[in-house]
């Protein structure tokens, strides 16, 4: 496991950070925080639209705060243990994304992919952009780009 300050997990913030311990996860925490958004996305997929996205907002501000003021604690930019901004990038991606395990596995994998790769401009912003908002926008971005080729993709499909 990577190394955690001992009692952190029992901070709730701190918990929600670390994925509930799956960051700790010595190999591909990033992977491991995007398989806990799953499940996640699975239960809200078929909530009207403007539900969904409000959950998504709010969850993404809870997001910039706790991976914030976690990645403090832990004393790095964007520690590899703090996973939520995963969670969140993968929820941003299946926004609106058609119904089935086919989509949610593809989702998945894509978002994996931009999230390693950070294509411009999400190594840019990377760079430039701190703290919590620094930690969830480059996931976000990341989504973004798996967002559009799922949108691609379903109208290719269709």
């Amino acid at each position: 496991m990577n190394r955690l300050p001992p009692g952190i997990l029992r901070h709730p913030l701190h918990s929600l950070a670390l994925g509930f311990g799956l960051g700790a996860i010595p190999f591909a925490p990033g992977t491991f925080g995007t398989l806990l958004g799953v499940p996640i996305y699975l239960g809200l997929q078929f909530l009207p639209l403007s539900y969904y996205l409000i959950i998504v907002a709010l969850l993404f501000y809870v997001g910039v705060v706790a991976c914030g003021a976690t990645a403090q604690i832990l004393g790095a930019e964007d520690p590899s243990p703090v996973v939520f901004d995963e969670v969140v990038g993968y929820l941003i991606a299946m926004t609106a994304a058609p119904a089935g395990w086919q989509w949610a596995v593809a989702g998945f994998v894509l978002f994996r992919l931009f999230d390693i790769w950070k294509p411009w401009p999400i190594r840019l912003l990377e760079r430039q952009v701190r703290g919590g908002l620094g930690i969830m926008v480059d996931d976000a971005l990341a989504a973004g780009y798996t967002w559009l080729v799922l949108r691609v993709a379903a109208r290719v499909v269709a």
